[in-house]
């Protein structure tokens, strides 16, 4: 199998290419493959279904052993594409505690930490984005009770 990454590559079926995708892709993407789902408030605040993952965020797991635990993000692997969470370990058979490792799309963000300057910028242009199809959405409105006059 080649090492190479494609930006052109739309998507497959086959496990296999999705996997060489996620194995190849450079840290800018892998960034953005470890984002979670936001939780229902923060999804009302923000107008967004979801955000890349930062140490610090508290998020709550939505799967697996640890169902319904909370805790703080403590650390993230970009090259492995896990998250550990502060509080969560298992212990192995020597007795030695572990960090269990997540999985970003069993999480979910229930606390933004917002002294990420990157993610206060992508907050504001959503915000924009929206002001500016609500404006589009009025004018459009005048424009067709112009039209009926």
């Amino acid at each position: 199998m080649k090492k190479k990454f494609s930006i052109n590559w739309i998507g497959s079926k086959k496990p296999r290419k999705q996997r060489k995708y996620r194995a190849n892709a450079p840290t800018h993407r892998r960034k953005k493959m470890l984002s979670s789902n936001l939780s229902k408030e923060l999804r009302k605040k923000y107008n967004r279904r979801n955000f890349p993952l930062r140490k610090g965020d508290n998020v709550l797991v939505m799967r697996g052993k640890f169902k319904k635990r909370k805790g703080k993000i403590s650390s993230i692997n970009l090259k492995k594409l896990k998250v550990a969470i502060e509080g969560l370990q298992t212990s192995k058979k020597d007795g030695t505690k572990v960090n269990v490792v997540f999985d970003p799309s069993n999480l979910q963000i229930i606390e933004l930490i917002m002294e990420d300057k990157k993610r206060i910028a992508s907050i504001k242009r959503g915000k924009d984005i929206e002001e500016k199809s609500e404006q589009s959405k009025v004018d459009n409105k005048l424009n067709d009770k112009e039209k009926k006059e």
